[in-house]
């Protein structure tokens, strides 16, 4: 019955769906994407481009910026789940749109590729505080329009930092919280000077102990910006670091130690005998170099350009106990006439990678059509190698037990055209054409493997809109296509993984009145050769994903509010989804007979993907400068595999957080805003993530679950003062 009410909270504040700005022009329709700089433009969706997109102003970053990462600043969206390794939203996060991964969500910042090269994950803990500097965030579901990096294979974040603040300003932004958690943060730029020159500058310290035992995170940074912009172009300088140590947390908590109430506990370091090692951290520095050109060649055509470049070096380090020293390529010690087979080991396993190259796009507009053709290219580089820093029983050799190298060239170009064929509709359609050669020289645990492969991908996308008197629909059909990670190849040249393939069918329809917006979009995302896990080894006993030749996901996501007056507003989101594996076989470890047993499926659920997501905020501004929100979160039962196993889940869960915020001014201080954020008020015991593994022994299966808990109730304060 609980489950049902929530439900139907849900779908009764559906009819209040997400309040937006009456749209009077043209411009005023597009006005979120007419702001955004040249190379920005270039990836981002228009109002009347036939993809599913929600868009986040300045004003709405800034509200949820208390020092969690980035995901949980965009946790209230359509279709998203988040997670947190230390339970708090700072440190390590990940956030999954329609049940789709960090892996296949392509990310750029001002239009340059973030994505690893190699894993394609998004470490957002390696920008701390980077929402401080960001003027505007688009999130695109489905394949979306096509962008630089690693292919969207589901859906896309993009964000800029390059609009120009044209009065000088200076900020000063504190927050505490629950754990120990501090963001300290100060801002400053120079605004427009002589109508030419502007700089901006923040540097930002977030530090908290965590929620799980151990979880400390300890994260810097530092953004600078400068441009010199003219009549006709403009030069854009910017740099932006960021360093992390982070205790690990990445295991999660057994089944049965949560069901006993260790709902905090890190087994991280429990191999040192003399208690947890304290140095079981992640440490990682990047490095981040963006050099912009636009220039306007006529009324009709604009050109970009941007140099980039993006240095990585860090390594996590571990204490491993009762290790063969053959492991490491070391001979056997002796003493007297004994051998000495193991020894406690330091180990730091580092990656030391360069990522750079250029990206470009040529703008048409007039009348009737606006048209885009653009590309990139990028290189990288990584260095994986291990560092022996101690031994127990001493070194017997060489302290580097590994050095592999890998290689990646990526080159994408793309033409874009949306052309008003006729009042009210405009049809789109966008060519990509991108080529990867992606070379691995050896893996940890097979030095002796060498991958070379090219990748040649055609991604079309088409489709058309209509807009008249605040009704909008759209219908498009895209595919996207992607290439593997770095840890699916690990197998003989037998067992090579095959890129992914996706064909989207997105249908979306939106209507606003004066007080009121609504809107539904209908999507299905059908997959060939989609890489999951399977339980499958592959040839050194690694656990490797899997192509699967038939998968689908299917649902429908509605959105909007309500605004009947100035002290009330209220925005609803909620998704409704199926997510199938058609036919999948799962193999499990055999350890009575050796060898893998095999188990086939039809028609289960994918892992991770919930069929229920929604979010809710309710806000009440009883007086001028004074509000108050509600925000709400739902999501439904998730499988930790896709066998769809009950004894393999994810709880449902609904958080509901609140927030208050309160706007003055003080003398010569321009603004105060005091925010006091409440999360989890009613201190559920929920885990938004998790993993599986499965075994059989003494003739019985065994099933270990793990899982990540997010805190109970806690707080965020912060006092933000522009001078």
């Amino acid at each position: 019955m609980k489950r049902i009410a929530i439900l139907g909270y849900f779908i009764i504040c559906c009819t209040s769906i997400k309040a937006q700005q009456n749209q009077q022009s043209e411009a005023a329709k597009d006005s979120f994407y007419l702001l955004a700089p040249v190379e920005v433009k270039a990836v981002r969706a228009t109002a009347n481009a036939p993809f599913t997109k929600t868009n986040l102003s300045k004003k709405e970053i800034e509200k949820n910026n208390l020092g969690q990462d980035i995901p949980f600043i965009l946790n209230q969206t359509p279709s998203v789940v988040v997670n947190s390794d230390a339970g708090t939203g700072i440190g390590y996060t990940g956030i999954r749109i329609r049940g789709t991964d960090g892996t296949r969500i392509n990310v750029t910042l001002n239009g340059i590729p973030y994505n690893d090269a190699e894993s394609q994950i998004s470490y957002f803990v390696d920008l701390p505080d980077f929402a401080s500097s960001v003027n505007s965030i688009q999130i695109q579901r489905g394949v979306g329009t096509s962008s630089n990096g690693a292919g969207a294979f589901g859906a896309s974040i993009n964000f800029s930092t390059n609009e120009i603040n044209e009065h000088k300003y200076l900020e000063l932004n504190n927050s505490y919280g629950s754990f120990n958690s501090w963001k300290n943060t100060l801002k400053a730029g120079t605004g427009l000077i002589g109508g030419h020159f502007t700089a901006d500058f923040r540097v930002s310290n977030i530090t908290s102990d965590g929620y799980i035992d151990r979880a400390s995170s300890n994260l810097k940074s530092l953004y600078f910006s400068t441009a010199y912009i003219s009549k006709k172009s403009s030069l854009r300088f910017n740099i932006f670091t960021g360093k992390e140590k982070t205790y690990q947390a990445w295991y999660g908590i057994s089944e049965a130690d949560l069901k006993s109430g260790k709902r905090r506990i890190n087994y991280a370091g429990l191999e040192d005998p003399n208690g947890p090692y304290p140095n079981e951290t992640d440490n990682y520095n990047q490095n981040h170099y963006q050099l912009f050109f636009d220039q306007t060649l006529n009324k009709r055509i604009t050109f970009n350009t941007a140099l980039f470049y993006t240095k990585g070096k860090g390594y996590y380090e571990e204490y491993r106990a009762a290790q063969d020293y053959s492991t490491y390529n070391l001979p056997y010690p002796t003493r007297g006439t004994d051998t000495i087979k193991t020894s406690d080991f330091i180990r730091r396993l580092w990656l030391n990678n360069d990522f750079y190259g250029n990206i470009f796009s040529f703008q048409f507009k007039d009348n009737k059509t606006q048209a885009t053709l653009g590309g990139g290219y990028t290189r990288y580089t990584g260095e994986h190698y291990g560092i022996l820093a101690w031994a127990s029983n001493g070194l017997t050799g060489p302290n580097r037990w590994y050095d592999n190298d890998a290689f990646k060239k990526d080159f994408n170009i793309y033409l874009k055209v949306q052309t008003k064929f006729a009042d009210h509709w405009n049809y789109f359609y966008d060519l990509q054409y991108r080529h990867v050669k992606y070379n691995i020289d050896g893996f940890d645990d097979n030095p002796s493997l060498f991958i070379k492969n090219n990748f040649n991908f055609f991604n079309p996308k088409a489709g058309i809109s209509y807009n008249k008197n605040r009704w909008k629909g759209y219908f498009s059909y895209s595919i996207g296509r992607h290439e593997p990670n770095r840890d699916d190849f690990e197998a003989n040249q037998n067992q090579q993984p095959k890129p992914e393939t996706l064909h989207d069918w997105e249908l979306g329809v939106e209507h606003s009145g004066k007080i009121y917006n609504w809107s539904a979009t209908f999507y299905f995302m059908r997959y060939k050769d989609q890489l999951i896990l399977t339980g499958k080894i592959n040839d050194v006993g690694s656990y490797t994903r899997t192509n699967i030749p038939k998968s689908y996901r299917a649902g429908i996501e509605l959105q909007g509010g309500v605004k009947p007056n100035s002290w009330f507003n209220a925005t609803v989101n909620l998704t409704l989804s199926r997510n199938k594996v058609l036919n999948f076989s799962e193999y499990i470890d055999d350890y009575d007979n050796g060898g893998q047993k095999i188990n086939n499926y039809h028609s289960t659920d994918i892992a991770l993907s919930p069929s229920v997501t929604g979010g809710a905020t309710i806000a009440f501004l009883p007086f001028q400068n004074f509000e108050i929100s509600l925000l709400g979160k739902y999501v439904s039962k998730q499988f930790l595999d896709n066998t769809q196993h009950e004894d393999r889940t994810l709880d449902p869960f609904f958080v509901e957080d609140a927030r208050v915020i309160y706007t003055f001014q003080h003398k010569w201080l321009k603004k105060i805003n005091l925010v006091l954020q409440i999360n989890n008020v009613f201190n559920k015991n929920y885990e938004p993530s998790g993993y599986t593994y499965n075994y059989i022994s003494g003739g019985q299966l065994s099933v270990n679950n793990y899982y990540f808990p997010m805190a109970g109730t806690n707080f965020l304060a912060g006092i933000n003062v522009k001078f």
